[in-house]
Order: C-alpha cells, then sequence, then structure tokens
C-alpha cells in the first residue's frame, strides 16, 4: 500500500438493527417472533468507512454524534475518526432494517443526530488543503437534512480546497420530484464522481434507458470524474466522456444486501486512491461488494484479499 492520499467520508453514521425474515407486515396490536438480529453500526457513511477499517484504507469518517446512551456504543467502532466528531443534545439516528425472502428490505429510521450535521461541522474536520489525491465521498445525502441544504456551498469549498469530490445520494425520501432534480442540478457541476444505483440514476433523470440517463449525467459533472452505476447481481459500469466501461460480477449467495453500494464505493475509491484504472476500480468496488452481501457477520476483505479477488475476476 503506497498510497498517501486520503478517503473522507462524510455523513451519515448511525445505528442499525437488522430483523428478518418477514414477508407480511404484521397486524396491529400483534407480535411476530424474527428468526435472525443483528445490532450494528450502519448508515451510508457508517457501511463505507467500516469497509475501508477493514482494508486498512487510509481515511477518516467525517460525522456528528449524539449524546444518548448508544453514543459511545456507536463511536468505539471509529476509533481513529470519533475524537473529530461535533456532539449534539439529541437522541442518536437508529434505523430498523427488515429484511424480506426475496433479499429485499424495509427501513424505519428516527431523525437522530445525522439531521444536525452542517457543513461547519463538515469542513472543520478537513484540511484546509487537500493533499495529492484526497477525495471526499459524500453520502447519505437525503437524510443529512441540514447538510444537504449546503451541498452548493460545501461541495464549491471542496473544490477549492483541491479535493476530488465523489457523491452517493441514496434515493430521496420524497422520491426524485422536479424540486430534488433541481437542487441537485445546482451542485452536479462541483461533483467529479458520482455514484449511484441502477434505479436511482433512471429516477434521477427520469428515463427508462440507463445508457441514456447515465450518459446525460456524465455530462452534467465537473468532467474530472464520471457517472458510476451500481448494478447489482449484473455488475457495475462507469460513464465518461470519452468513454463507457462495464465490469460484470460473479454469482455470490446472497445473505444480506443492505450496504451493498456502500460496501463498492469503498472498493471503487479506494482503487482510485491508489491511482488504478476504471476498469479496475469497478473491479475493486464488485469484490468488495460481494464478499460483504453474502457473509453474515458481515466481513469485508483485507488488502490482501482484496488483491487477490479482484484479480480472480
Amino acid at each position: 500500500m503506497d498510497s498517501t492520499a486520503t478517503l473522507y467520508v462524510v455523513g451519515n453514521i448511525n445505528v442499525d438493527l437488522i430483523m428478518g425474515t418477514l414477508d407480511h407486515w404484521p397486524q396491529r396490536g400483534t407480535e411476530v417472533m424474527m428468526n435472525h438480529s443483528e445490532l450494528r453500526p450502519g448508515g451510508s457513511a457508517g457501511n463505507c468507512a467500516l469497509a475501508l477499517e477493514a482494508m486498512e484504507v487510509r481515511h477518516r469518517a467525517v460525522a456528528n454524534q449524539g449524546d444518548d446512551g448508544l453514543s459511545a456504543w456507536l463511536g468505539s467502532y471509529f476509533p481513529h475518526s470519533v475524537a473529530h466528531w461535533t456532539r449534539y443534545h439529541c437522541e442518536t439516528s437508529l434505523t430498523v432494517g427488515v429484511t424480506h425472502s426475496d433479499h429485499e428490505r424495509s427501513f424505519l429510521s428516527n431523525l437522530g443526530h445525522i439531521v444536525r450535521l452542517t457543513a461547519e461541522d463538515v469542513l472543520n474536520q478537513l484540511p484546509l488543503r487537500a493533499s495529492e489525491g484526497d477525495i471526499v465521498l459524500l453520502c447519505g445525502t437525503f437524510l443529512c437534512l441540514h447538510l444537504y441544504n449546503e451541498y452548493p456551498l460545501l461541495l464549491s469549498e471542496l473544490q477549492q480546497r483541491g479535493f476530488i469530490t465523489a457523491v452517493d445520494t441514496g434515493w430521496p425520501p420524497q422520491g426524485w420530484t422536479d424540486d430534488v432534480r433541481q437542487q441537485m442540478a445546482q451542485w452536479l457541476p462541483l461533483c467529479d464522481w458520482l455514484l449511484l444505483n441502477e434505479v436511482e440514476t433512471l429516477g434521477l433523470m427520469d428515463a427508462e434507458d440507463l445508457n441514456v440517463a447515465a450518459t446525460q449525467l456524465a455530462q452534467q459533472l465537473s468532467k474530472r470524474g464520471g457517472c458510476v452505476v451500481k448494478c447489482g447481481a449484473q455488475g457495475a459500469g462507469c460513464w465518461q466522456s470519452q468513454q463507457h466501461i462495464t465490469q460484470p460480477a460473479k454469482p455470490v449467495t446472497v445473505v444480506d444486501t443492505i450496504g451493498a453500494g456502500d460496501s463498492f464505493n469503498a472498493g471503487f475509491l479506494t482503487a482510485l486512491l491508489h491511482q488504478q484504472d476504471i476498469a479496475t476500480a469497478l473491479q475493486w468496488g464488485i469484490a468488495v461488494a460481494s464478499l460483504a452481501i453474502s457473509t453474515q457477520p458481515r466481513r469485508y476483505p483485507d488488502w490482501h484479499q482484496l488483491q487477490l479477488s479482484a484479480q480472480e475476476r
């Protein structure tokens, strides 16, 4: 590992309680017993940071925290980052994820600390000047309500400080409305890498053809990166102004798909951190996501496993 660049992961780090399997929502006033449960750190930023920690990638999780009984437990999973987090007098953000037998899932979330994260909180945790190759990934966009409104200001400042910028918005709870698209249009030109899944890409562009939607999105970005689309079992692709590259995924036995895209982000951006080409970056992203979704308790590859798994593809 010869890269001295750092990947800063910014956004929603919260507690996840994963329970399953449920196929029919219970009748009001009744109780249902689940056959498995797992309490773990989560959120888009949290999942990505945990994968980076496992791979021993130079990184920092940039976030905030509440001050209830779960705050210390959550922070203990991010020992290299938690000392920098802004503390708010509020409850910790918690998501209950209910898994279904078709590998889909449903989520119930409170508001908690993540909605209070601000651009000032983020910028105070970052260097005033980026080192060569430093990347900032913004994720959980629509869940970090305060920060979301400050994206134009934040991304502009990140560009001025010399960071490579990447964004994984996730799905907006209000849907892909015209207001959401107009708000994103204000900051897309300040974004180098946009990392979405297939459904999000089509929804953002209000399109039915993935190639058309991703091509149009790539044209709206800064032209320093590209639009990356995660397509689940089909693999992933990257659209840039001059090229379009896809990489397939090998079949795996799926155990838990929660955080699959976040795990992909960790692998993909790690490759960029180490000056790998786009094809290799897609391979690394797929390799990290494939192991994450096929293990329980969840595992991520270490650095050597990542190299081997990517070479086998």
